[in-house]
């Protein structure tokens, strides 16, 4: 991770437990030891998807990361099995080589994030704390129904990419309220929605190519900081309008950068761009939310999520 990135939450005093599971002893060696490297992580593992559940089962960890291709019972069943047992779990996929279409799968199904095996040093920590920080609305204040039957909030944000938790923080708070989403779906959303406003911030405002990112990673942190200090880019801001209902959530980003063609993006749902860093984001967005669109510019996401079936 980048000097220049801020520092993500999972190295804070409070001590999570994460559970890794992969069938490779080796794997599971070298995770275990990203993680206890990161800090502030107690590290469980398991072979399979069948001892993972009796380990969640028996005491449920604050997130589980696992991998797709294993035998007995795989990843994906593994994500199925804990959104319907224990749906306040979120979990993040390890995808490699020849697991791209079970992770499609895996995603809609429920699990919140994904990190390519072979960048696991590089965007390991950084998932984790985007996971773990949309999973934090009180679980108690979930539960709780208000009677409101439409909020709507408007923000103006500056470039600057630490302001993004507590924004996503509020807005899941809204949609708790509202009864939009089942807890699992209040942690997905809340990582599409993270992901849409760094893309603004980063790709918009900024002007900053995830494909510097995935070659040069340094270079694209220290670009984006120096950009924020500069004319046109620090003068740039990012809108967000929510609108949420008992029925729906629709959430509408614009950015004042010069916008792209969105007939030249790249399908997102395509498993063969699964690992490709500038894809990423928009995998996620299109992956947990029901429809999205794009202004003529490309510089305006509308996002809308419906209520879940009772």
């Amino acid at each position: 991770m980048s000097a220049n990135q801020p520092q993500p939450s999972t190295k804070a005093s409070v001590t999570r437990t994460v559970l890794v599971v992969d069938d490779s002893p080796m794997d599971r060696l070298l995770t275990s030891t990203l993680l206890q490297n990161l800090g502030g992580w107690n590290v469980q593992t398991a072979n399979n998807g069948v001892e993972a559940l009796n380990l969640v089962a028996q005491s449920p960890p604050d997130l589980v990361l696992t991998d797709l291709l294993m035998p007995e019972m795989d990843g994906l069943e593994l994500v199925e099995a804990l959104r319907s047992n224990h749906p306040l779990v979120p979990v993040i996929l390890m995808t490699g080589h020849g697991s791209e279409d079970i992770a499609i799968k895996a995603l809609r199904r429920g699990a919140a994030s994904y990190v390519a095996k072979k960048s696991l040093a590089r965007d390991l920590a950084e998932t984790l704390d985007q996971v773990m920080t949309a999973s934090k609305t009180d679980r108690d204040q979930r539960r709780l129904i208000q009677f409101q039957s439409f909020l709507e909030s408007n923000f103006v944000l500056e470039n600057d990419p630490t302001l993004i938790p507590s924004l996503v923080g509020h807005l899941e708070e809204c949609l708790t309220r509202m009864r939009i989403c089942e807890p699992s779906g209040l942690v997905l959303l809340g990582v599409a929605l993270h992901e849409a406003l760094s893309n603004a911030i980063f790709h918009g405002n900024l002007e900053v190519s995830s494909e510097l990112r995935e070659t040069e990673e340094a270079s694209y942190y220290r670009l984006a900081d120096d950009r924020r200090k500069q004319k046109p880019w620090s003068d740039r801001r990012v809108y967000l309008t929510a609108r949420i209902s008992r029925v729906e959530a629709v959430f509408i980003i614009r950015d004042e950068g010069p916008g792209f063609d969105p007939s030249t993006l790249p399908d997102p749902t395509d498993p063969t761009n699964l690992e490709r860093v500038s894809g990423r984001g928009l995998l996620l967005i299109h992956t947990f939310m029901d429809h999205i669109e794009h202004n003529e510019v490309g510089n305006q996401i509308t996002m809308t999520k419906r209520r879940y079936a009772s």
